[in-house]
């Protein structure tokens, strides 16, 4: 069976004013616009597989009905030693 090199995708982008001057901020040193919108998408995926990981924490520990009792003790302790409300 014959394999072939796998050719790069190509893709051909309009840049508004806004997107221009991103991509102005995003390229640093000798940094082609190809090497900036790489290093631009891998960043951008990059954040949002961690929000998507903290979104995911937060729903597994919201359903956790033990934690969220230890929280609701833990709150009432702390209002308990909050110095009162001055009038």
């Amino acid at each position: 069976m014959l394999r072939l090199p796998r050719v790069a995708r190509s893709l051909h982008v309009r840049l508004d004013d806004a997107t221009a001057a991103a991509l102005d901020v995003v390229r640093t040193g000798d940094m082609t616009d190809s090497e900036a919108v790489r290093a631009a998408l891998r960043e951008a995926a990059a954040r949002r597989r961690v929000r998507s990981a903290i979104r995911e924490e937060v729903r597994r520990v919201a359903a956790d009905e033990g934690d969220r009792e230890e929280m609701r003790i833990i709150r009432e302790q702390m209002a308990d030693l909050a110095p009162a409300p001055s009038a």
